[in-house]
């Protein structure tokens, strides 16, 4: 059996020590993330730039999106740009939760020449691109390395760093409700709040103000609504037309899976959203390690968690659908037994 690529890649971690050499040693530096940002990865672009700001470096901070609306709150957020298109020249870039190094998108268009790379991440599928690699697939965000990096370098968290890796924890432990939710995290969690953060405005501003247009887009997804796999497996799905009609942004659908993830006997949840470029984003969810849906994306050339994962597929929504189950299919079936 051909083994996954990310468990057959070898590289070692450097150290915590060794990327803050690399931070001391250079003057001029690029804060990159995935395309279609979450919390996570703004939270963490934005921390990072501080951090080096603190430090007296010049930093840069691209995204191919901007940073979405939902998170236009964040104390620092103006500083994430989308490219310029034009190249630049950086002593050195620094990736933040960015599993496979062409998720970075458009921005690496707008890279002239960069001495070094540093990936910082989470993901089990991180492909471990870089000059200086840190890697723990046993951290629930990459908001969480950061807080253990810049403590353990005695590197300054401000009011605006604490404000930032909490938004990039809450969100990818699921306001701290996932099973990757572990007692350090609440730990961590805690160390920022004496740091500043209002819990209650971040969560309020997170969770409790979208806009109408997501709700009218939750009401269209409803009706897409598939069961597979006995009542074990629900999707839903969104098509070009749809989103246009409705007049949706990215982020809209950010967390709508959660919705048909929590029917009661459903063990994976499905979001298949059609893209200009002949393509299918799958986005996946499990709540049993018995069905690793970073296995089944991987399959796609895509990857994540084992709980959380995803990938973009060529072909129509109704025929990646199909694969994908396909693919799931005997994961579905050993659980039945």
């Amino acid at each position: 059996m051909r083994l996954p690529k990310w468990k057959i890649m070898m590289k070692e971690n450097n150290t915590f020590e060794e990327i803050a050499q690399a931070l001391q040693s250079h003057e001029t530096f690029l804060v990159v993330s995935h395309v279609r940002p979450d919390g996570d990865a703004i939270g963490c672009q934005i921390a990072m730039a501080e951090c080096l700001k603190a430090l007296g470096k010049k930093v840069t901070v691209w995204n191919e999106d901007g940073v979405p609306e939902k998170f236009r709150f964040l104390p620092g957020h103006e500083q994430v740009t989308q490219p310029p298109g034009r190249p630049q020249i950086f002593d050195v870039a620094i990736a933040v939760d960015v599993a496979v190094h062409n998720r970075v998108g458009t921005p690496l268009e707008s890279i002239g020449a960069v001495k070094q790379w540093i990936n910082m991440d989470h993901h089990v599928t991180n492909d471990r691109h870089g000059d200086f690699v840190y890697i723990d697939a046993g951290s629930p965000a990459t908001g969480q390395i950061l807080f253990h990096f810049f403590q353990a370098m005695n590197l300054p968290i401000s009011r605006t760093i604490a404000d930032n890796l909490f938004a990039a924890v809450s969100t990818d432990t699921g306001s701290f409700q996932y099973p990757n939710t572990t007692a350090e995290t609440f730990e961590i969690g805690a160390q920022l709040v004496r740091a500043g953060v209002d819990v209650g405005d971040i969560s309020q501003r997170i969770y409790d103000s979208h806009p109408l247009r997501r709700i009218e887009l939750m009401r269209e997804l409803l009706n897409t609504l598939e069961l597979d796999f006995e009542m074990r497996m629900a999707s839903i799905c969104l098509t070009q037309e749809a989103s246009a009609r409705l007049g949706v942004l990215p982020e809209d659908n950010e967390g709508l899976i959660d919705h048909i993830r929590a029917i009661e006997g459903v063990v994976v949840a499905a979001f298949f959203e059609e893209l200009p470029e002949g393509k299918v984003r799958v986005s996946m969810r499990s709540k049993d390690r018995r069905v690793d849906v970073a296995q089944v994306c991987s399959a796609f050339a895509g990857g994540g968690h084992s709980l959380a994962a995803g990938a973009r597929v060529p072909g129509t929504i109704q025929d990646v659908m199909q694969k994908v189950k396909d693919q799931l299919a005997p994961m579905m079936t050993a659980l039945a037994r």
